[in-house]
């Protein structure tokens, strides 16, 4: 059988080009350190890595959700553990202002105390937390109340979302939760100017009840910060988890994969060799 110098040259760059081509692979796995880079490498672990990778997607999402809802959370208990110091602080006042030993003018001067507490309480309710203010419910980009006391929010508290199905509130309707405050301290600050003894001792019960909702809101607050503390563990195992699934797939052992660029290269350089041998070869070496 007579073979053509043409059909050996097209063997010898065949075999040369599927070595060359397979070093190349080899350095590119090095160099990236995965093991797939198109979707030829590998079309089925190429999809599994395209799942779990929307699946990390999901949980990182969940995760800034989680950590959005504590700052919410955290910032909401400084506000009310504020107020809850004011309203002890009113309620001293009140104390003070019923003995018989005071005047007039005193709770005249007591009624102005009362109002800047009114002011800060009324700034307190306004908190905000990345320019979104947490105590008006879902209506975030508005004041929750007025410098009156008037309540500008709605009354579904702000969600974030914790789960596949699942939400968590993490905002407030500001009305339930400083209304009651408010009118008890006009209310008081009207008595002080009346100089009314008697309902000056009166504003002490509802200071007290408003005392024990914003304790009973705080430790609400204290429940749901546990709660997001569990979901950023989970959510953390989990994303590692999949990391880990997601590594397996595609990262290459770089010391496997060194030898493997070793092994090309030897083979290139013997198909090498051996193709100068054969291309010297004359016409006559191929006739039998």
């Amino acid at each position: 059988m007579r073979v053509t110098n043409n059909s050996v040259y097209d063997s010898v760059r065949y075999n040369l080009g599927k070595i060359s081509e397979d070093m190349s692979k080899a350095n590119k796995i090095v160099s990236s350190g995965k093991l797939i880079s198109n979707l030829s490498d590998d079309p089925v672990g190429l999809t599994q890595s395209l799942k779990i990778k929307s699946v990390i997607a999901g949980i990182d999402q969940l995760g800034r959700n989680v950590s959005l809802g504590k700052s919410w959370l955290t910032a909401s208990e400084s506000a009310l553990t504020s107020v809850q110091d004011l309203i002890s602080d009113t309620k001293a006042l009140c104390i003070q202002m019923a003995t018989a030993t005071t005047g007039a003018p005193q709770r005249a001067s007591a009624a102005r105390t009362v109002q800047n507490i009114l002011d800060e309480i009324i700034s307190l309710s306004n908190t905000e937390v990345s320019g979104r203010y947490i105590f008006s419910g879902t209506k975030t980009d508005s004041l929750a109340f007025d410098q009156s006391g008037t309540y500008l929010g709605n009354d579904e508290p702000f969600a974030v979302k914790i789960g596949m199905d699942t939400t968590a509130s993490v905002g407030r309707n500001g009305q339930e939760v400083f209304g009651a405050i408010f009118t008890v301290l006009s209310d008081l600050k009207d008595k002080l100017n009346a100089n009314n003894t008697q309902g000056i001792l009166t504003s002490l019960d509802g200071l007290t009840d408003n005392f024990n909702n914003i304790t009973n809101t705080i430790s609400d607050i204290g429940s749901k910060m546990n709660r997001m503390e569990i979901k950023e563990q989970i959510f953390q195992d989990l994303k590692l988890v999949n990391t880990d699934r997601l590594s397996a797939i595609e990262d290459a052992d770089i010391a496997d994969a060194i030898i493997n660029i070793k092994e090309k290269e030897l083979a290139y350089q013997a198909a090498l060799n051996s193709s100068s041998k054969v291309m010297q070869l004359s016409l006559a070496d191929y006739l039998k």
